[in-house]
């Protein structure tokens, strides 16, 4: 069978990364044939508050010990420092993301500078309420800016964030909650499909119910006020999410953690038993999602880039936010369900689903 091969036009090739199979193979064989020194080098190209002491270690063989693998031992990071902070000099009024809302004129452009403030705000409400590091915060929204801050927020005070799909029941919310032990829920009170107005709260309150029959208690659920719907807010519990942002200070520190430190759970579907929560840890995430976007979808400064998953996806995690902002990218967040049109005398046109 003869090889297939792609030409690439020229422009194209010219600005590419990589710019020839050969290119790839080299960089493949380097990163095989001397995994720490390529994997050093990729690293180094994000803030390290303090450098690794080595780069991997790792056992998978039983009969020599417990089977593990660590990244970068003994180095210390944020990661939200890395998509937000170290940008600020260079681009603080670039876009980092570009929402695309349910409604028409929904449009909202958020610059670096701008997400970072909204960010720490919010890190500080999130901190005024007792979070710290190694507290766990489900987040259970649809595609709204108010997603990315909120798992930003976590990841910048050392919180491990837990997001469920806006999609998933109440039961399945619980069932997350309960296993993971998250003391705080992020929802919304409601989700837009199509032009319905579809309540988020309620099922939020069932699985918050359900949370406390079966002996854990979430202690502060935070609302964002997305399609105004009448919803029930529990005294000493429920806050809006935007009255408790705005009222605090726009400066947060990060919290240097270790590049072992846990970043976040992210729970399999459940099509095939009890979901599991698989866990993601700050340095090799970081390292790997940053490089990946870089060369897999080759992006250079003044791109706009669209990754068309739901956030309550590891795609979304990893290709909407850690990514893209990692390299100083401009993302795009889209609310609706795409879908085009090929009938119709104007000939094709995009929607979102209105």
């Amino acid at each position: 069978m003869s090889e297939f091969k792609f030409h690439a036009p020229d422009e194209f090739r010219k600005n590419a990364w990589v710019k020839t199979m050969d290119e790839y193979r080299a960089m493949y064989d380097q990163s095989i044939q001397k995994p720490d020194e390529f994997w050093a080098e990729m690293a180094s190209r994000f803030y390290w508050e303090k450098k690794w002491d080595r780069v991997r270690d790792y056992n998978f063989t039983l009969s020599k010990g417990p089977i593990h693998i660590e990244w970068f031992r003994g180095g210390k990071t944020n990661i939200t420092y890395n998509c937000l902070d170290r940008h600020l000099k260079d681009r603080s009024g670039q876009t980092a993301l570009i929402w695309e809302g349910n409604h028409p004129g929904e449009d909202l452009k958020i610059s670096y500078g701008q997400l970072h403030e909204k960010v720490c705000r919010f890190a500080n409400a999130l901190k005024e309420k007792g979070v710290a590091k190694g507290d766990r915060v489900a987040i259970y929204m649809p595609m709204i800016p108010e997603l990315a801050v909120t798992m930003l927020a976590c990841a910048r005070i050392g919180a491990i964030h837990s997001i469920v799909f806006g999609g998933f029941s109440a039961d399945a919310l619980a069932d997350r909650i309960l296993d993971s032990h998250c003391k705080v829920l992020v929802t919304t009170d409601g989700v837009m499909r199509g032009a319905k107005a579809v309540p988020l709260k309620g099922n939020a309150d069932r699985a918050m119910d359900l949370c406390e029959q079966n002996g854990h208690a979430v202690e502060t659920c935070f609302v964002v006020n997305r399609t105004g719907s009448d919803i029930k807010m529990k005294p000493g519990r429920d806050l809006w999410w935007h009255d408790e942002a705005k009222q605090q200070s726009p400066d947060c520190p990060v919290e240097w953690m270790d590049a072992e430190d846990p970043l976040f759970i992210l729970y399999t579907s459940g099509s095939t038993g009890k979901p599991k929560g698989v866990q993601h840890n700050v340095g090799g995430y970081m390292v790997y999602t940053g490089m990946t976007f870089k060369y897999i979808f080759d992006y250079h400064d003044n791109d706009i880039y669209w990754c068309t998953a739901d956030i309550g996806w590891v795609t979304g995690h990893s290709y909407i936010v850690y990514g893209p902002l990692s390299q100083g990218a401009t993302s795009i967040m889209f609310e609706g369900s795409p879908t085009i049109l090929i009938r119709g005398g104007s000939g094709p046109r995009w929607t979102n689903g209105r």
